[in-house]
Protein backbone atom coordinates (compact mmCIF):
# COMPACT_ATOMS: atom_id res chain seq x y z
CA UNK A 1 0.00 0.00 0.00
CA UNK A 2 1.48 3.33 -1.06
CA UNK A 3 1.99 5.94 1.64
CA UNK A 4 1.02 9.43 0.49
CA UNK A 5 1.74 12.62 2.42
CA UNK A 6 -0.15 15.80 1.60
CA UNK A 7 1.44 18.86 3.19
CA UNK A 8 -1.22 21.48 3.87
CA UNK A 9 -4.74 21.10 5.28
CA UNK A 10 -6.31 23.99 3.40
CA UNK A 11 -8.72 23.79 0.48
CA UNK A 12 -6.16 22.43 -1.99
CA UNK A 13 -4.78 19.79 0.39
CA UNK A 14 -8.19 18.63 1.58
CA UNK A 15 -9.65 18.39 -1.91
CA UNK A 16 -6.50 16.66 -3.17
CA UNK A 17 -6.83 14.06 -0.40
CA UNK A 18 -10.52 13.48 -1.16
CA UNK A 19 -9.89 13.14 -4.90
CA UNK A 20 -6.97 10.76 -4.37
CA UNK A 21 -9.20 8.59 -2.18
CA UNK A 22 -12.01 8.64 -4.78
CA UNK A 23 -9.84 8.04 -7.84
CA UNK A 24 -7.06 5.75 -6.59
CA UNK A 25 -6.80 2.50 -8.51
CA UNK A 26 -5.09 0.79 -5.56
CA UNK A 27 -5.26 1.25 -1.78
CA UNK A 28 -3.49 4.29 -0.35
CA UNK A 29 -2.51 5.29 3.14
CA UNK A 30 -3.20 9.01 3.10
CA UNK A 31 -1.67 11.38 5.64
CA UNK A 32 -2.18 15.15 5.83
CA UNK A 33 0.21 17.35 7.80
CA UNK A 34 -0.30 21.02 8.52
CA UNK A 35 1.86 23.42 10.50
CA UNK A 36 -1.19 25.13 12.04
CA UNK A 37 -3.30 23.85 14.90
CA UNK A 38 -6.39 23.33 12.76
CA UNK A 39 -7.49 22.87 9.15
CA UNK A 40 -8.45 25.65 6.79
CA UNK A 41 -5.24 27.34 5.72
CA UNK A 42 -6.24 30.61 4.11
CA UNK A 43 -9.92 29.65 4.40
CA UNK A 44 -10.32 29.53 8.16
CA UNK A 45 -13.34 30.15 10.32
CA UNK A 46 -12.46 31.81 13.62
CA UNK A 47 -14.70 31.27 16.64
CA UNK A 48 -15.09 33.84 19.41
CA UNK A 49 -13.63 32.64 22.72
CA UNK A 50 -16.57 34.36 24.44
CA UNK A 51 -19.42 33.06 22.29
CA UNK A 52 -19.07 29.88 20.19
CA UNK A 53 -22.05 31.02 18.09
CA UNK A 54 -20.07 34.08 16.96
CA UNK A 55 -17.79 33.22 14.03
CA UNK A 56 -15.97 35.04 11.25
CA UNK A 57 -14.61 33.67 8.00
CA UNK A 58 -11.05 34.71 7.28
CA UNK A 59 -9.78 34.67 3.71
CA UNK A 60 -13.07 33.97 1.93
CA UNK A 61 -16.45 35.22 3.06
CA UNK A 62 -18.24 33.93 -0.03
CA UNK A 63 -17.47 31.80 -3.09
CA UNK A 64 -18.21 32.84 -6.66
CA UNK A 65 -18.88 30.32 -9.40
CA UNK A 66 -18.45 31.86 -12.84
CA UNK A 67 -20.23 30.36 -15.88
CA UNK A 68 -16.92 29.01 -17.26
CA UNK A 69 -16.01 27.17 -14.05
CA UNK A 70 -19.58 26.02 -13.43
CA UNK A 71 -19.19 23.71 -16.44
CA UNK A 72 -16.00 22.21 -15.03
CA UNK A 73 -16.79 22.15 -11.29
CA UNK A 74 -20.56 21.78 -11.16
CA UNK A 75 -20.38 18.38 -9.44
CA UNK A 76 -18.43 19.94 -6.53
CA UNK A 77 -20.99 22.72 -6.11
CA UNK A 78 -23.87 20.23 -6.32
CA UNK A 79 -22.26 18.01 -3.66
CA UNK A 80 -21.62 20.93 -1.28
CA UNK A 81 -25.12 22.36 -1.82
CA UNK A 82 -26.78 18.96 -1.28
CA UNK A 83 -24.84 18.51 1.96
CA UNK A 84 -25.83 21.94 3.27
CA UNK A 85 -22.19 23.01 3.31
CA UNK A 86 -22.90 25.78 0.81
CA UNK A 87 -26.05 27.76 0.20
CA UNK A 88 -26.79 30.53 -2.28
CA UNK A 89 -25.84 34.04 -1.19
CA UNK A 90 -29.13 35.92 -1.31
CA UNK A 91 -28.01 39.40 -0.25
CA UNK A 92 -25.15 41.33 -1.81
CA UNK A 93 -22.23 42.33 0.35
CA UNK A 94 -21.25 46.00 0.43
CA UNK A 95 -18.67 46.63 -2.31
CA UNK A 96 -19.28 43.27 -4.01
CA UNK A 97 -19.08 43.27 -7.81
CA UNK A 98 -21.74 41.01 -9.28
CA UNK A 99 -21.27 39.90 -12.88
CA UNK A 100 -23.98 38.46 -15.05
CA UNK A 101 -24.09 34.67 -14.84
CA UNK A 102 -22.09 34.45 -11.60
CA UNK A 103 -23.49 32.45 -8.70
CA UNK A 104 -22.35 33.34 -5.21
CA UNK A 105 -22.44 31.00 -2.23
CA UNK A 106 -21.81 31.17 1.50
CA UNK A 107 -20.97 28.44 3.98
CA UNK A 108 -23.52 28.66 6.83
CA UNK A 109 -21.25 26.69 9.22
CA UNK A 110 -18.17 28.67 8.20
CA UNK A 111 -15.91 28.43 5.18
CA UNK A 112 -13.67 25.90 6.93
CA UNK A 113 -16.61 23.45 6.82
CA UNK A 114 -15.74 22.96 3.14
CA UNK A 115 -12.21 21.87 4.06
CA UNK A 116 -13.48 19.64 6.88
CA UNK A 117 -15.96 18.00 4.49
CA UNK A 118 -13.19 16.97 2.10
CA UNK A 119 -10.81 15.90 4.88
CA UNK A 120 -13.53 13.64 6.29
CA UNK A 121 -14.19 12.16 2.84
CA UNK A 122 -10.49 11.44 2.37
CA UNK A 123 -10.22 9.21 5.41
CA UNK A 124 -6.69 10.55 5.82
CA UNK A 125 -4.71 10.57 9.04
CA UNK A 126 -4.58 14.28 9.85
CA UNK A 127 -1.79 15.69 12.00
CA UNK A 128 -1.56 19.33 13.03
CA UNK A 129 1.46 21.27 14.26
CA UNK A 130 3.65 19.35 11.81
CA UNK A 131 5.98 21.86 10.17
CA UNK A 132 7.90 20.22 7.32
CA UNK A 133 11.50 21.45 7.13
CA UNK A 134 13.26 19.11 4.72
CA UNK A 135 12.50 16.52 2.03
CA UNK A 136 15.11 14.08 0.71
CA UNK A 137 15.00 11.07 -1.60
CA UNK A 138 16.31 7.99 0.25
CA UNK A 139 16.13 4.50 -1.32
CA UNK A 140 13.29 5.53 -3.66
CA UNK A 141 11.22 6.94 -0.78
CA UNK A 142 10.71 10.54 0.26
CA UNK A 143 12.11 11.14 3.73
CA UNK A 144 10.21 14.07 5.24
CA UNK A 145 11.67 15.87 8.25
CA UNK A 146 9.72 18.19 10.50
CA UNK A 147 10.48 20.62 13.32
CA UNK A 148 9.34 18.16 15.99
CA UNK A 149 9.28 14.40 15.87
CA UNK A 150 11.25 11.96 13.81
CA UNK A 151 11.36 11.95 10.02
CA UNK A 152 9.03 9.63 8.10
CA UNK A 153 9.18 8.02 4.68
CA UNK A 154 6.49 8.24 2.03
CA UNK A 155 6.10 6.95 -1.51
CA UNK A 156 4.50 10.20 -2.68
CA UNK A 157 4.57 13.72 -1.27
CA UNK A 158 2.17 16.45 -2.45
CA UNK A 159 2.99 20.01 -1.40
CA UNK A 160 -0.09 22.26 -1.29
CA UNK A 161 1.20 25.10 0.85
CA UNK A 162 1.94 28.54 -0.64
CA UNK A 163 5.00 28.77 -2.92
CA UNK A 164 7.04 30.95 -0.49
CA UNK A 165 6.78 28.17 2.10
CA UNK A 166 7.80 25.53 -0.45
CA UNK A 167 10.86 27.60 -1.38
CA UNK A 168 11.99 27.59 2.27
CA UNK A 169 12.19 23.79 2.41
CA UNK A 170 15.60 22.20 2.54
CA UNK A 171 16.70 18.93 0.99
CA UNK A 172 17.32 17.41 -2.38
CA UNK A 173 13.66 17.20 -3.45
CA UNK A 174 14.19 20.05 -5.93
CA UNK A 175 16.44 17.80 -7.99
Amino acid sequence: MARVLIVGAGLTGSLCAALLRREASSPLRLTVWDKAGDSGGRMTTAISPHNPQSTVDLGAQYITCTPHYAKIHQSFYDELLAGGILKPLTSPIDGMVIKEGDCNFVAPRGVSSIINHYLKQSGADICFRQCVTQINLRNNKWEVSRETGSSEQFDIVVLTMPAPQILQLRGDFAN
